[in-house]
């Protein structure tokens, strides 16, 4: 589906850190915090284990707990739902824009009440949600937004990275995102103490770091100051991660060629449609989905074993949260989110990928369809 573009850079980056002796969070998570942060137009960088942890992390800053409800979408890998209840709080499930496959203002609207407390907001495959005009319903009513920019690495909202008018922002490193550390996230914001906060939430609410200890000339003795986690980044991670941040720019624009030749290709099967950049921003194509047309005459299910059975592997399309066991009973009403996740599909898409590749996954498509 996607292969992570690992140089021999990268190998050479992670070589120093281990040589070095320091390889748990130390001074390249620092520096990676740093230059992350200065990318993606945020004030700060809190390196973390993964996004989940990063999104906890978030949502603890904004001050969620027992009682509170959160808005989320469904459609989203579950971790999106899943920090919520880690939080103490009751999701809320909000329907998607039927084109970007995103909340908008109008769904979280619907789902509001008296105990909301804060809104995930998702960029959903990449594809830059409306950051705006949730948070012009959300500011008047004392609700933070918090960004849940896991895919969307590389992508801008209104000619900035996504993500820099954030409060709260998390981001993924895992291996089928643009930029990669193996395991690893981010949380940015612009806001000096809860960056400071959160670096201490996920070192065990310690109020002095191991580096900054180890780094110093007198004696610290560290203190405890509230019930914290480990959800720390290490050195190699962030050497890795450094490295990657160098490639982001070309990655995006091979990603977003692929894309545009695949949206040509399939312009000429009538009825498919394919992911495309929203009007107020510019995607990164983290993944490139496709919804089946209504009348298809092959079930998507269907349609993804004859592609594996041509050799191809495609992977269903974005899940929903709300027709997983984890959350049976949960009460939502989410026809365009039930649709995107029983009709679509996501196709390989990976740097090195051929014309010629592309070509035979479309021409699969067309012929497990069988003849018009």
């Amino acid at each position: 589906m996607i292969k992570p573009v690992l140089d021999e850079e990268e190998a050479a980056a992670v070589a120093a850190v281990v040589r070095s002796g320091w390889v748990a969070q130390g001074p390249r998570v620092a520096e990676f915090e740093a230059a992350f942060a200065a990318r993606m137009g945020a004030g700060h960088g809190v390196a973390a284990s993964s996004c989940t942890t990063a999104l906890h992390l978030a949502l603890l800053l904004a001050g969620v707990g027992p009682g509170d409800e959160v808005v989320v979408p469904s459609l989203s890998f579950i971790a999106t739902a899943n920090v919520v209840r880690h939080a103490g709080a009751d999701v809320v499930f909000a329907d998607v824009d039927p084109v970007t496959a995103n909340l908008t203002a109008k769904t979280v609207e619907m789902v509001l009440t008296p105990r909301t407390r804060a809104v995930i907001l998702v960029d959903q495959a990449g594809v830059p949600a409306d950051l705006d005009e949730v948070r012009a319903l959300c500011d008047p009513r004392g609700v933070p937004v918090i960004e849940d920019a896991a895919c969307a690495v590389g992508a801008t909202y209104k000619g900035r990275p996504v993500g820099a008018g954030a409060e709260l922002a998390a981001w993924s490193f895992h291996p089928r995102k643009l930029l990669t550390t193996g395991e690893g996230g981010m949380l940015t914001t612009g806001d000096a103490g809860r960056a400071a906060r959160g670096r201490r939430l996920r070192e065990h609410g310690m109020n002095v770091s191991a580096a900054d200890r180890h780094g110093s000339a007198r004696v610290v003795i560290e203190e405890y100051e509230e019930t914290g986690f480990n959800y720390r980044m290490t050195d190699m991670q962030a050497a890795l991660g450094l490295v990657q941040l160098t490639r982001l720019d070309a990655i995006v624009a091979r990603r977003r060629e692929l894309a545009e030749r695949y949206r040509r290709l399939f312009a000429d099967l009538p009825g498919f449609v394919c992911v495309n950049d929203p009007g107020h921003g510019t995607t990164n194509y983290q993944s490139f989905w496709i919804m089946l047309p209504d009348d298809h005459p092959v079930g998507r299910d269907d349609l993804l074993q004859g592609l594996l059975d041509a050799g191809i592997s495609a992977r269903r399309g974005i899940m929903a949260a709300h027709r997983e066991p984890a959350y049976a009973g949960t009460a939502a009403d989410l026809p365009v989110t039930d649709r995107f996740t029983t009709r679509s599909l996501i196709l390989p898409m990976f740097h090195e990928m051929t014309a010629g590749q592309q070509e035979r996954v479309v021409a699969e498509v067309a012929a497990v369809a069988g003849p018009a």
